[in-house]
């Protein structure tokens, strides 16, 4: 069963080992596990439903509290803490477009709310319900998950957009196919979420973002129904797939998603690769990625971050044999981590693992094999499972990402890191930050950062506020450094404030049309992805 005020299934977790227990004590002081809140507790405070009895709506205080919260430090909170959000009024499970359509076409009469609802994964503020006099009408979408067709020739599939990420892949490979979209959030995330919020997989390097993924498919829109045809290429004019990439549910309900999909590689392995520093270490990676060998990912931690990893691993006695091995080849103090991936035909995959060693050599590379490069493959989507253990540890975790051109990359990370420092410094606290580029391309990379820090006494509002400070202070650190305000995790609420600063005041000018041509009423998800929409939204 999956935790309703965590990450993940109820019977996984993870441990902290001594080593990283006095890391954290060192680094951050000592942490108390606070209290946490009853879901019963909850549901005794939900009111009633403002809509009115029907037989595809459920209006129970426990379905609605099941849609009322993502994933978001700010939703962690207040589950843990007990606080309760604003919750839909009722709940509807549609399995196919036309049933979308007709409970859109309801919404309409009624002049209800819409907010679509998938894996319920979003760490940016996609689902909160907003405060409106209107009635607010969730869709869970998760029963739109089958693969409706696949068309080997074109090797195109369609699938229903409520489809989470493992029975994506488990319906393709029955049939020797993949998508090869691997993000973190991947066991709960859904096809439909990927597309509007533009994610972006572990394997990007060699399967493409969901922009490269996504080739057509079916919105159904308050003002009607968008079908997006497949075409290989087209000059005609604007791309309708970019209207419904990353629209975050303010167009409509993406139901239908046609992808470009692979036959299932043969070969797969991750390898890891030490360097003496960071400077070196990007160089080496740039280089690669220029290169445009065919690698599957190209993962890089710094230093810090490839220290914690390498503490979090246990096994002191075989880390240790590792250290003075990489400091007698000169990866001491200070070395950072890649994990490098190829996947493919056989042959080829252990080409491109020769040459991408011999390219790497120059820059000071120890490789040191598969054993490392396994493990991470066999937990890659267990690290959301870790805020978990921390937080009953007494420490809070959250992530924030950008991309950045390759000038800026250094700085962005910087900035991010020392804006956060700077941020707990104000509440006399010290943060553990350490960072990563997940994803790398020719022009640039994504620059992915986590937080680590003691859980406030007081209850929610004291750590909120705390929250609330260190995000504001990150993502100002990354506009004037130049970064995109979103990599991989979209706008949603908490980063819609700084979206104009990448869109300009016309562009965003413009998107705010574009979500009145499909959504005249402004029914749907309203205050996501535009702020300056929020308030004709929620209480028009």
């Amino acid at each position: 069963m999956r935790r309703w005020n965590g990450w993940g299934e109820e019977g996984i977790s993870l441990t902290l080992n001594d080593a990283a227990r006095a890391m954290l004590a060192q680094k951050l002081g000592e942490a108390q596990a606070p209290q946490d809140a009853l879901r019963e507790q909850l549901l005794a405070r939900v009111p009633a439903s403002r809509l009115p009895e029907h037989s595809a709506i459920a209006r129970d205080a426990d379905a609605r509290l099941q849609v009322a919260y993502g994933e978001s430090y700010a939703d962690w909170l207040r589950k843990r803490m007990g606080a309760l959000p604003v919750v839909p009024d009722g709940v509807a499970w549609p399995e196919s477009s036309a049933d979308v359509r007709a409970l859109l076409d309801l919404a309409q009469r009624e002049g209800w709310i819409v907010l679509p609802f998938a894996g319920g994964t979003s760490v940016a503020g996609h689902l909160d319900c907003p405060r409106s006099e209107r009635p607010v009408l969730c869709l869970r979408l998760g029963r739109m998950n089958k693969l409706l067709h696949l068309d080997a020739q074109s090797q195109l599939a369609t699938f229903g957009a409520g489809t989470p990420g493992p029975l994506v892949e488990a319906q393709l490979r029955a049939l020797g196919y993949t998508l090869g979209h691997f993000p973190q959030s991947f066991e709960y995330s859904t096809l439909g979420g990927w597309v509007v919020t533009r994610s972006s997989g572990q394997q990007s390097l060699r399967y493409g973002r969901i922009e490269q993924l996504f080739a057509g498919g079916r919105l159904e829109a308050p003002a009607g129904r968008l079908d997006i045809p497949t075409f290989p290429a087209s000059s005609a004019g604007p791309d309708l797939r970019e209207l419904v990439m990353g629209s975050e549910g303010r167009l409509g309900v993406l139901t239908e998603a046609v992808v470009r999909v692979s036959k299932a590689p043969a070969h797969e392995s991750f390898h890891a690769v030490f360097f003496p520093d960071w400077d070196i270490a990007e160089a080496a990676v740039r280089s690669l990625v220029q290169r445009r060998l065919p690698l599957s990912m190209l993962r890089l931690s710094n230093a810090e971050e490839t220290a914690s990893n390498l503490v979090l691993a246990g096994h002191a006695g075989m880390i240790a044999m590792l250290e003075r091995y990489l400091g007698w080849r000169g990866c001491g103090q200070g070395k950072c981590l890649l994990m490098l991936g190829v996947t493919g035909e056989a042959r080829a995959a252990r080409q491109t693992l020769k040459e991408a060693r011999r390219h790497v050599r120059p820059f000071g590379a120890v490789y040191i094999g598969t054993a490392m490069g396994s493990k991470w493959q066999a937990n890659r989507f267990m690290g959301p499972y870790l805020r978990n253990t921390l937080w009953e540890s007494g420490y809070a975790a959250d992530t924030i990402e950008t991309a950045a051109d390759w000038p800026r990359v250094k700085d962005c990370m910087l900035a991010m890191e020392q804006a956060a420092a700077q941020a707990f410094a104000d509440f006399g606290e010290r943060v553990h930050a350490f960072t990563h580029l997940s994803h790398v391309y020719p022009q640039g990379s994504s620059v992915y950062s986590t937080f680590i820090y003691r859980v406030a006494p007081g209850g929610l509002e004291p750590n909120l506020a705390r929250w609330q400070h260190f995000k504001r202070k990150v993502s100002e650190a990354i506009v004037a450094a130049g970064g995109t305000i979103s990599h991989q995790h979209g706008v949603g609420r908490d980063h819609a404030p700084y979206l104009a600063a990448e869109k300009s005041a016309l562009g965003v000018a413009a998107l705010a049309a574009l979500c009145r041509q499909f959504d005249p009423q402004g029914l749907m998800n309203p205050g996501a992805l535009l702020q300056t929409a929020e308030a004709a939204g929620s209480e028009a």
